[in-house]
């Protein structure tokens, strides 16, 4: 079987569900964005050092390859797809509070960047910031996505900043504030 089909060379491609849609459909572009989210992800678990943290990270973009299927599925609502659930999202929301008891308070806006680590975490965060925006957008034009995928993106966004400080933390480099004062 050949990976190429030649079938969106005209500017369309088909959901999941088979229906036609041009490739700038805003649900397209959503799972498009989550897919670039988990890639994002992919490559910062290539380079963290932390098997906890890399493990939970894997575990992340398996819930994104869950949220690009439902995306790519508009109306299915059979478990085939798989779920993103309010328990997905306080699995993120104790990850973060764990993450934030070991590191400094924070003192002001940071910038991005640090380690190599830190910097593909901080990519992907702001990654799944655009996943998020692109998702709301699909809500409020009345093509609903999961209930908890919405939270679980916003969860996932705080929690990739987190891995990102407490990576540069744990490493000795501390937060730089914008402005150039390093934290």
């Amino acid at each position: 079987m050949s990976i190429y089909t030649r079938a969106g060379d005209s500017g369309k491609t088909k959901l999941g569900t088979g229906s036609p849609v041009p490739k700038s459909d805003p649900r397209v572009e959503a799972y498009g964005t989550v897919d670039e989210l988990s890639s994002f992800v992919g490559l910062a678990v290539s380079t963290v050092q932390d098997e906890d943290l890399s493990q939970d990270l894997v575990w992340v973009q398996e819930k994104l390859f869950t949220v690009g299927a439902i995306l790519a599925f508009p109306g299915r609502s059979d478990s085939g797809l798989g779920e993103v659930t309010a328990a997905d999202v306080e699995r993120l929301e104790r990850g973060i509070d764990a993450m934030s008891a070991e590191l400094p308070g924070l003192e002001g806006f940071i910038l991005p960047g640090g380690t190599q680590q830190a910097a593909l975490l901080h990519c992907a965060r702001s990654i799944s910031r655009r996943a998020e925006r692109m998702v709301s957008r699909l809500n409020q034009e009345d093509y609903p996505a999961g209930k908890a995928i919405l939270p679980f993106l916003n969860r996932l966004s705080d929690y990739l900043f987190c891995a990102a400080r407490l990576v540069n933390h744990r490493q000795g480099n501390g937060d730089v504030l914008a402005g150039g004062t390093k934290k």
